[in-house]
């Protein structure tokens, strides 16, 4: 979780209806982002690999490489539908959470080191990738123009990608606002430049000689020894057709890349979440089923072989773009119009793999498997620089040893991307008997059979992943040494950090080691603060003119919080969150800076309710000596329209509302200033009018 506050110590005053001494919580997290938003960062890394996965998968497989792109592309449906049943199920889902619900923390450890593999290399490729593309235009551009100069491609790439990193590293310590808006705007010029390049490659091949349909290379995967990996000597592997095809296959799923980010921006779509989650998915495969694969194909529909692996094996789009009908001048132009797109999507990959990379360590974070100096949010932005800070030395220290290879990265790549699905898939299968609650949704096809229900879809997926994620593990030798080590080294970090939390905790307090053993306890939320003198909708940073007031004490008796961000338009209402923090000690009415572990055990619920819900709030905390008091006087220096409390465990409804209307008589002088006060139970409402 990533809080934006800064701190700003003050002397302490009492709530006495003259000044108020108010501490704000403000958060990055309480902006959520729009489906399209979501979407565009997903498509980021999806899309980007449109620029690569050609070459890199004609490399092993030959020309028949579009087609299992294809494949991977429609799979992909399958796979997204486990992440959109976990996202239905876990908020902050992603394989961290399901798997240790549903296989306990070693496995949560293993999965997620393996994850963090995938999005590590993430960053790398794309970049790398960037600067290929970009390192062709300068280069042709010099030519073209009479210089005999060449910049060398695989260091000049190198540089870009540290840029790239650099430069995104920046956006996302700033927050996710940011970087997911630049990732649409990214979205959208990309889809312009597919919807061109795809035209005008089929036109070009429309106009030729040749049937149209005659340009489609032949469905015949061609697999070399370096294909086969470590099964390479084994002859009687090469004869069983169908393994040659999933080896192929496999070879083809680095085009999945990006799908976890779906889980990770999860918590950031705004309500209705999981009807924006799917319409989000909708978006992504579209996109992707259309882009990825036409570049394959036109590009060895349309670049003579030897011309296609000599120079443009890693440019392809480029490629195409100078082998497409038109005057050699237009030609250039687009070619550069199509870099320069290149290098902003692949960008935007850089940037969803900072995202993905942060979301999984914060999950991991929250518990306590990172010590709590990882999580410790920045003064300025709120955001947990020191996590970011560790992905982006990592994907530079990758940068640097690859050397620009392109085919190394994508080699390496393949071991995280695969074997995460898998975790994901086969935890999603377990929950499936282990967890009966019920689900907002289902991957398709289930048998019932009298109580039971049989997840036969959600069985063929594990399967499939399962298959490819074995192959891959011979198959890809740079893949299972490399991704081997690294998920040991970080699932080593995990385990000695974790146990450094543990000896902390049960130092401090032994219920709080309990807590972090269980898998049930929740994980407390870490909160920087705004203190002020007074109290005013600027102070809080409300910006809308209606507001409305909602009491809460209680973490387990937050119905009446659900019930209001449910039926509310925040686009419209400001929600804000109270807690009254009472003096217990008259004699000193000192006010601490940081909130008490009651106070973060809350408002860490009141995160996960309007997180789960996807819609924002203000909270704040009052000191006062008289919580009822302190709620009217709130109420009337922020002209709220409504106050909500839930159900007292010390007073009758009645009494509460007669309560606070005699304090309401006593803070408002304003005759025209309405409140209405409303009490929501389990089964009743109870409301009244001042």
């Amino acid at each position: 979780m990533q809080f934006n506050i800064n701190k700003k110590p003050k002397k302490s005053s009492l709530l006495t209806g003259k000044t108020t001494k108010v501490i704000v919580l403000t958060t990055v997290m309480f902006t959520f982002i729009s489906y399209w938003r979501a979407a565009s960062v997903v498509i980021s890394d999806l899309g980007s690999t449109a620029y690569y996965i050609g070459g890199i998968a004609e490399t092993f497989i030959g020309k028949s490489a579009p087609y299992f792109i294809l494949m991977v592309m429609f799979f992909s449906l399958a796979v997204r539908a486990v992440y959109i049943e976990s996202c239905g199920m876990f908020t902050r889902g992603g394989v961290y959470r399901v798997v240790k619900t549903a296989l306990g923390g070693l496995f949560a450890k293993i999965s997620v080191s393996a994850l963090v593999f995938d999005y590590v290399l993430t960053g790398p490729i794309s970049g790398v990738s960037a600067g290929q593309y970009l390192t062709g235009l300068i280069n042709d551009s010099l030519f073209h123009g009479g210089i005999n100069f060449a910049l060398n491609r695989d260091y000049f790439s190198m540089l870009v990608a540290i840029a790239i990193v650099m430069y995104f590293w920046w956006e996302n310590i700033k927050g996710i606002e940011e970087s997911s808006g630049k990732a649409f705007r990214i979205f959208i010029i990309t889809s312009i430049m597919g919807v061109i390049l795809i035209s005008w490659g089929v036109i070009t091949l429309l106009t030729k000689n040749e049937p149209f349909f005659s340009h489609f290379p032949a469905f015949e995967p061609h697999l070399t020894d370096e294909s086969y990996g470590w099964l390479k000597d084994i002859d009687w592997i090469k004869t069983i057709g169908p393994l040659t095809v999933l080896i192929a296959f496999g070879h083809s799923l680095l085009a999945l890349s990006g799908e976890e980010s779906l889980a990770q921006v999860n918590r950031e779509i705004e309500s209705p979440k999981l009807k924006n989650l799917k319409k989000a998915a909708v978006i992504i495969f579209i996109f992707s089923a259309i882009l990825t694969p036409a570049v394959s194909f036109l590009g060895i529909m349309l670049i003579p072989d030897e011309i296609r692996l000599a120079i443009y094996k890693d440019n392809l789009i480029g490629g195409i773009a100078m082998f497409v009908m038109g005057p050699e001048w237009l030609k250039l132009m687009f070619q550069a119009f199509v870099v320069l797109v290149g290098v902003l999507i692949l960008s935007g990959a850089v940037n969803t793999s900072i995202i993905g990379a942060n979301g999984v360590l914060n999950r991991v974070a929250e518990d306590r498997v990172l010590t709590d100096w990882f999580r410790k949010p920045s003064r300025k932005y709120g955001t947990t620089f020191r996590i970011l800070n560790l992905i982006a030395v990592l994907q530079i220290i990758t940068i640097i040893l690859s050397r620009g290879d392109i085919i190394v990265l994508g080699e390496a790549y393949a071991f995280g991307v695969i074997w995460s699905f898998t975790f994901n898939a086969f935890s999603m299968l377990v929950l499936r008997f282990k967890d009966k609650r019920p689900r907002e949704w289902r991957v398709p096809l289930n048998l019932r059979i009298g109580n039971t229900t049989i997840p036969i879809g959600l069985s063929i997926v594990f399967i499939a992943l399962l298959s490819v994620a074995l192959i891959n593990l011979f198959t890809k030798p740079i893949a299972t040494v490399s991704g081997v080590i690294f998920t040991f080294a970080f699932f080593l970090m995990f385990v000695i950090s974790e146990s450094i939390n543990r000896k902390k905790h049960r130092q401090e307090q032994k219920l709080l080691e309990e807590a972090a053993e269980s898998d049930n306890g929740p994980a407390l939320e870490y909160f920087n603060l705004i203190s002020e003198d007074s109290i005013s909708p600027e102070t809080i940073g409300s910006e809308l003119e209606d507001r409305i007031l909602v009491a809460v004490r209680d973490p387990g008796n937050l119905k009446h919080l659900q019930k209001v961000i449910y039926e509310t338009d925040t686009d419209k209402t400001d929600i804000i969150v109270f807690i009254g923090r009472v003096f217990r000690d008259k004699q000193n009415m000192l006010v601490s800076q940081d909130l008490e572990e009651d106070e973060r055990e809350l408002f860490s619920q009141v995160v996960n309710v309007a997180e789960k819900i996807g819609k924002p709030v203000i909270p704040l905390v009052v000191p006062t000596n008289n919580a009822f008091f302190s709620i009217v006087s709130v109420a009337h220096a922020l002209k709220v329209r409504e106050v909500i409390l839930g159900l007292s465990a010390k007073y009758r409804p009645d009494v509460q509302l007669q309560q606070l209307a005699l304090l309401w008589g006593t803070v408002q002088s304003d005759e025209n200033q309405k409140l209405t006060i409303r009490i929501i139970t389990e089964d009743k409402e109870f409301k009244e009018e001042f």
